[in-house]
């Protein structure tokens, strides 16, 4: 006996088990034929063949053999031959498009595409990509801001290359671009002042992981954009790739279509002209049509009573000198006497340099007056007077000075200056840059056993 294996589909399988109900006499063939949502004649046609064949004649008839509409081999064989001389490196799409023009051959796409597939004439372009949960849109207008710059060429050869800075809201999609010569901390930082004078402060900023938002060599050192956010009670938050930022992604590529073709009809060539057509026009008109602010609340901080000039700036810590003056970029800086009070020597102050070029200089929230100097500032002269030596009850000249070092040192010097006086040594004591001594200190511990000078 030959054992025989048969592979069912699922709709078979159904059709199967309602026979076998019809056989032990639990339904009828009307019944039957209910189930299966068949005419009655045909499931007595399908009773015929099962008591016939068995459960082989509830196979499909055309199981194995060619399709009734399938294309003739002498087609198939042409088309290959036809991508293979002439379309070697198209695609799928634009091969066929070809075909149809210049052939007067209509094929659909996954057939041509199968048939390519098969021979291992096309592999296919499209990687695979991992999966990734997607992530729910937040509840409130402000709450995360998405934020990135694309270069491109906005002008089309009619002007420079620029980069265009985009800020989207997370909640709603309504965003503020604005074009920039780069992506830059001064223009970044010019953005943010411009964002939040009409929407307020976000509550977080998502940004790539460039140098403006992030130092390469120290992620905990904060770059002027950072310190800029945390002043704000920004959180910074930092995307690892260009998936995440997925929605300010497909809003570049929106703008690189739309934006350009705005540009064109109205011949803008700068980036003042732009920006401009940006405000008056542009963002309205986008966030008209693709925002939805309708039922959201909005979680921007008012700026009331915050100097955005003092946030949105390059800052910088200096410390006082002794003559009241500072450096910057090798600029010297005389501290003046005004209202607030001047800073003791060696105090740190805050160098702050707006974006209009300004320099101000802050002392515990004080502005400093204060003018440049063209040079270095002259150092007074030291005096010329010669000092007293101490007197001979001078806890100095009880009190051991020096370890063993030092007193090596000492029997040195006396075994190769044995003529060397009181006040050379005075004259000759070299001062150190952090701590200065007094000579005749050091001229005592030569002399231990001296009262007086010589």
């Amino acid at each position: 006996m030959v054992m025989q294996t048969l592979r069912l589909s699922y709709p078979e399988m159904e059709r199967l088990k309602v026979i076998g109900r019809h056989e032990h006499k639990a339904l009828t063939v009307m019944e039957a034929a209910q189930c299966l949502k068949i005419s009655e004649r045909q499931m007595y046609r399908i009773l015929k063949r099962y008591r016939t064949e068995g459960e082989a004649g509830l196979l499909h008839r055309l199981r194995g053999r060619a399709s009734n509409k399938a294309y003739p081999p002498q087609l198939i064989t042409k088309v290959l031959r036809l991508y293979r001389e002439q379309y070697s490196d198209y695609g799928p799409t634009l091969f066929l498009e070809k075909l149809e023009l210049y052939h007067d051959l209509s094929i659909s796409r996954q057939t041509a595409t199968r048939w390519l597939t098969q021979k291992g004439l096309w592999s296919g372009n499209r990687k695979k990509r991992p999966h990734r949960t997607k992530r729910e849109r937040r509840a409130c207008i402000g709450s995360l801001i998405q934020f990135d710059g694309s270069f491109h060429d906005w002008f089309e050869g009619r002007g420079p290359q620029c980069c265009l800075l985009v800020a989207i809201d997370d909640a709603s999609g309504r965003l503020m671009v604005r074009f920039a010569a780069a992506e830059d901390t001064p223009s970044v930082l010019a953005f943010w002042h411009h964002y939040i004078q009409p929407y307020g402060i976000p509550a977080e900023v998502y940004t790539d992981g460039g140098s403006v938002y992030f130092d390469p060599n120290d992620p905990k050192r904060l770059t002027q954009f950072g310190r800029a956010v945390a002043a704000l009670a920004i959180t910074h938050i930092r995307s690892h790739s260009p998936q995440a930022r997925g929605r300010v992604e497909r809003s570049n590529r929106t703008h690189q279509d739309r934006l350009i073709k705005a540009l064109r009809e109205q011949n803008i060539a700068t980036i003042d002209q732009a920006n401009r057509f940006l405000e008056t026009f542009y963002t309205n008109d986008h966030n008209q049509r693709f925002a939805h602010t309708d039922g959201l609340a909005d979680v921007h901080r008012p700026a009331d009573g915050i100097n955005l000039n003092n946030i949105f700036c390059f800052e910088h810590t200096r410390h006082v000198y002794n003559d009241w003056t500072i450096t910057l970029d090798g600029h010297y800086f005389q501290l003046l006497r005004s209202d607030a009070p001047l800073p003791p020597p060696r105090s740190k102050v805050i160098v702050r340099q707006w974006l209009d070029g300004s320099l101000h200089i802050f002392w515990n929230e004080h502005e400093l007056a204060y003018e440049h100097c063209p040079a270095a500032p002259k150092r007074p002269p030291q005096s010329t007077i010669a000092r007293r030596p101490p007197a001979h009850d001078h806890p100095w000249r009880t009190k051991h000075v020096g370890g063993v070092a030092a007193q090596r040192r000492r029997q040195k010097t006396l075994a190769s200056k044995q003529t060397v006086t009181y006040n050379e040594l005075v004259s000759a004591k070299p001062r150190t840059k952090n701590r200065r001594k007094d000579s005749a200190r050091y001229a005592h511990s030569v002399f231990p056993s001296s009262d007086t000078s010589p």
